[in-house]
């Protein structure tokens, strides 16, 4: 009896079928350390998120600047039907916005990087010098009367999405007279938040122009809003990793080491919103969906890159446990289960390594640096478990260029499906070679094909 169980424990492990589901069985227990090393980069994540939210709230959080738009009350008649069924006439004033003809915005972002801990986060100062002009409105488009038109409490209202950023006091030259900026927006409400100057009666004798300064703090990403017929934007900046966004790009942009610069120019007929407008709510979803401008990013987001690279562990592990087999089969040499464990560890402490460094170093030396600590433990314990330095290095070699592989995953993303696909495809036709002359029924481990 005794004989039988020593002759079943020895097929039992010399089993190579058994031996591939020990490895498959390993691979998934490893997945276990793997999924805390991803929720692990979620949460560095989002404390670099709200790193950067502390600070957008005491410098100037992103900035969406709007208008400026000409508001005018109006007296507007209604019938309501009362409780007992009476008609009953109301009366009251609603607002009729209107925008300028010509749009020019010339603007000069002064960035530099503010920290909260570890955690960088990029803010600006915005200097910026807005003219352009209305013309009188039409009046029966939005079919007011002329008479009904309160003149002469016309406000200009300009948008600005964080007004606690407001860095300088500045006043509106309208028609040659300079009136100071109030709090507020008039009532309105397209653009909730912003500046407002009682430019008053005038408004209706014909053509006039307006100009005024503006310096606001803010942080992560500049937009505007293509309040004009013509609208021109000029934007300067001394930040080298501009990330253009909105519903229009640059018409002319150059971007160096020392900074960028950009112009838009937008006509009117390529945004979905009129001129003018006395009903609100039909047009302020399409308005906060017609902005553009330029982010201040980062060009390689680590906490992003270490994401990714976490969705390929589970696959590095399998091809790694395969190449350990590999030496197996081809040179009898037997690797114990704990020291497949050991040797994914190793892999895992990648991704840990990788993210930790990232955090104080530039992604790709955090990169070299974790990858060439795992490289070299592999090869250290490979000497070991491989029994030959020749083995350990063509180990630590194959390992090397799976990073390698990795890395040009990350920082091609656009190629990544086409990379990855291809390579899959050359990493399963190295195997398919190593292996095609074993003999798979053999029971040893130790048999040579």
């Amino acid at each position: 009896m005794s004989e039988l169980a020593e002759r079943v424990s020895s097929r039992l492990r010399n089993s190579q079928t058994l031996r591939l589901v020990t490895v498959g069985i390993l691979v998934l227990l490893l997945q276990i350390p793997v999924a805390m090393i991803g929720g692990l980069v979620s949460e560095r994540k989002d404390r670099g998120e709200e790193a950067a939210a502390e600070v957008s709230a005491k410098w100037g959080g992103r900035q969406l600047l709007s208008g400026p738009l000409v508001v005018v009350p109006y007296l507007h008649k209604w019938t309501e039907v009362s409780r007992n069924g009476q008609s009953v006439e109301r009366t009251g004033y609603r607002h009729a916005s209107f925008l300028p003809d010509e749009l020019r915005i010339d603007a000069n972002a002064t960035s530099e990087i503010r920290k909260r801990g570890i955690f960088a986060v990029p803010v600006y100062r915005l200097d910026l010098t807005v003219t352009g002009s209305f013309s009188p409105p039409e009046l029966s488009q939005l079919a007011l009367d002329p008479a009904a038109m309160a003149w002469d409490r016309a406000q200009l209202v300009v948008g600005i999405a964080d007004t606690r950023a407001i860095q300088q006091a500045s006043a509106v030259t309208w028609n040659g007279t300079a009136i100071p900026f109030g709090p507020g927006t008039a009532g309105q409400q397209v653009i909730t938040d912003g500046i407002q100057a009682p430019v008053g009666a005038g408004f209706e004798a014909g053509p006039l122009e307006f100009s005024y300064p503006l310096v606001v703090n803010g942080s992560q990403a500049i937009r505007f809003t293509p309040f004009g017929k013509a609208t021109a934007v000029t934007l300067k900046s001394n930040f080298p990793h501009p990330s253009f966004q909105g519903n229009w790009l640059p018409t002319e942009r150059s971007v160096t080491d020392q900074g960028f610069e950009a112009q838009w120019r937008i006509p009117f007929l390529g945004r979905s919103f009129p001129q003018a407008w006395s009903e609100p709510g039909i047009v302020r979803e399409t308005i906060e969906g017609s902005t553009f401008g330029v982010d201040f990013a980062n060009p390689i987001d680590h906490y992003r890159m270490a994401e990714r690279s976490v969705k390929y562990a589970s696959l590095f592990i399998l091809l790694t446990f395969a190449a350990l087999w590999l030496f197996e089969v081809r040179a009898g040499v037997r690797v114990h289960p704990i020291q497949f464990l050991m040797l994914g560890a190793a892999l895992c402490l990648f991704y840990l390594l990788e993210l930790s460094l990232s955090e104080h170093l530039a992604f790709p030396l955090a990169f070299a640096i974790a990858s060439l600590a795992v490289v070299g433990m592999v090869v250290g314990y490979g000497i070991v478990v491989l029994k030959g330095l020749h083995r350990a290095l063509a180990m630590g070699a194959g390992v090397a260029l799976l990073y390698v592989y990795l890395y040009v995953l990350l920082v091609n993303e656009d190629y990544a499906l086409l990379f990855g696909s291809v390579g899959l495809f050359v990493i399963l036709a190295l195997i398919m070679f190593a292996t095609r002359r074993v003999d798979w029924y053999a029971v040893r481990s130790g048999s040579r094909p």
